[in-house]
């Protein structure tokens, strides 16, 4: 039967030892293998031998089970080409959509066009909106972008920073469709 080599680690090597001698001097007898196993799972911080290797082997199952990512949804192209309409060739939003849904997959296009790593004032942030939008209402962008932690700002309202995750797979189709195409919508039938 062969044996699996079983690493042994002990944060207090002083607390071993104490352990040790304590199991030790309470020997009747010069411990044998087995015992002298359990001395050390006892001194390690496990119940017995038994429980270091179970542990062991739980642990070592753990780290070979590959973690299993949440799959991206699939893109959804006809909703994609909806919401390229809500946008003219230069990326600006023409209107606010009136779906929430449609709202948020749009605000990611907005937060794409705000500088990353910058921190802007309430006038900075407020000229980049007007610049991407048509429909007079940057205040309304702005609320929603920190709403929907996509930017954040200071309690007294001074400075804005835009918050770096990854966009949606839906959000980040549009933001490339935009990118490439601008508001070339029937070239999404080919990407599809």
């Amino acid at each position: 039967m062969s044996r699996i080599p079983l690493p042994f680690h002990c944060e207090d090597i002083s607390a071993l030892a104490r352990s040790l001698n304590a199991q030790l001097t309470h020997a009747v007898s010069r411990p044998g293998h087995v015992e002298l196993l359990n001395m050390l799972a006892r001194g390690g911080g496990y119940r017995n031998f038994q429980h270091f290797r179970a542990q062991f082997a739980a642990r070592a199952q753990l780290e070979q089970t590959p973690a299993v990512p949440d799959p991206e949804p699939p893109v959804d192209y006809v909703r994609i080409r909806r919401l390229v309409r809500f946008f003219d060739g230069e990326r600006r939003m023409i209107r606010w959509p009136g779906k929430l849904g449609q709202q948020q997959t749009c605000l990611w296009v907005v937060w794409s066009q705000i500088p990353a790593g910058q921190t802007l004032s309430e006038p900075q942030i407020n000229a980049r909106l007007q610049d991407v939008h048509l429909f007079g209402d940057h205040a309304l962008l702005r609320r929603r972008l920190c709403d929907d932690g996509l930017v954040t700002r200071t309690r007294d309202g001074r400075e804005y920073r835009r918050v770096e995750r990854r966009p949606p797979s839906d959000a980040l189709a549009l933001i490339r469709c935009l990118g490439q195409f601008g508001h070339a919508a029937p070239a999404l039938g080919r990407m599809a």
